[in-house]
């Protein structure tokens, strides 16, 4: 049996950002309702801890899908021109387990991800929201500006990362694009004091962003720091700001951003208003006030590989 394969330049062309928004709006849903189901990602570090093996498996019961993605994590790439995340998406029929589709993971990652951020901007920041900071200069940082123009007015971007050329250069790739003006800063202090949407997309290990920078009333998507002992945001933000995730069980064992405050006792569990699908089905309180911080710490999760390539999957048999 033949097995097709979706390579990067085929995903990006079938599953837009627009698109990809929606998908992950009905996957999140889909999570509320208990017909998508995934158990904790397994994670294989090699030794020394310079890259990892995570992998991702899940259901989906309304499509009759089910799928695996497998995905490996070197941060050093970059030095060596390759991309830090990569792997394969497999989807399978779920009444009968017969491989459909396999597909490249970088592309895919790189979309929903920026897509279910857009979806968390969409449902938690303040409708007038239109100055948005970036800080980090990779391809995260590039599919965020992306998503979150999709869902809001954006007037303003401000650009931050430790190598000030890569941020150069992603802003000179980038202002044709959009008709927001891009600001290149000289700290992630001036990047965020006055933006109403913060997009922390780093691979950082120590905090980037303080509370004492952040304005009222922003919203704040932390992507980066998905291992226990790596942060981006410092504990004063996860004490303060209104704490949204994608999943709980994630956010209890992966993120140091949690974790780290978490053993520290400067949090508990409860500081967690609710997973982002609760919100958007209504049964947790989302933005109540103009003035509230919020915070929806990103890690990933396979019901969104898999809902992204099933899309795709349905795309082509059409």
């Amino acid at each position: 049996m033949s097995i097709p394969f979706i390579d990067n330049r085929k995903i990006d062309e079938l599953l837009p950002m627009r698109e990809c928004i929606v998908v992950m709006e009905d996957m999140f849903r889909s999570l509320a309702h208990k017909t998508t189901g995934q158990p904790l990602r397994s994670i294989m570090w090699l030794p020394g801890k310079k890259g990892l093996l995570g992998m991702m498996p899940g259901y989906a019961v309304e499509k009759g899908i089910m799928g695996i993605k497998v995905i490996s994590v070197f941060h050093g790439n970059k030095q060596n021109g390759l991309p830090s995340h990569q792997g394969i998406v497999m989807l399978l029929d779920a009444g009968n387990g017969t491989p459909l589709m396999l597909l490249d993971a970088k592309e895919i990652t790189s979309i929903r991800t920026a897509a279910a951020s857009a979806v968390a901007t969409k449902f938690l920041a303040n409708d007038k929201a239109e100055s948005l900071a970036i800080i980090g200069s990779g391809e995260q940082a590039e599919r965020h500006i992306e998503a979150i123009c999709q869902v809001r007015n954006i007037s303003q971007i401000n650009v931050w990362s430790r190598n000030r050329q890569n941020a150069e250069e992603l802003a000179e790739k980038l202002k044709l694009k959009y008709s927001a003006p891009f600001n290149v800063v000289g700290s992630a202090k001036e990047a965020v004091k006055d933006a109403d949407i913060i997009c922390t997309v780093t691979s950082a290990s120590q905090p980037v962003i303080a509370y004492d920078w952040i304005k009222p009333g922003a919203h704040i998507n932390a992507v980066g720091a998905c291992t226990p002992n790596a942060q981006e945001i410092d504990a004063a933000i996860m004490m303060n700001a209104k704490l949204y995730c994608d999943c709980y069980e994630s956010v209890f064992n992966e993120p140091g951003d949690f974790l780290i405050p978490f053993q520290q006792g400067l949090i508990t569990k409860e500081k967690i208003t609710g997973e982002l699908s609760e919100v958007i089905t209504g049964t947790k309180p989302g933005r109540q006030k103009q003035i509230e911080i919020t915070l929806y710490k990103s890690l990933g999760i396979a019901a969104q590989d898999i809902f992204s390539a099933c899309h795709i999957y349905q795309k082509l048999l059409s």
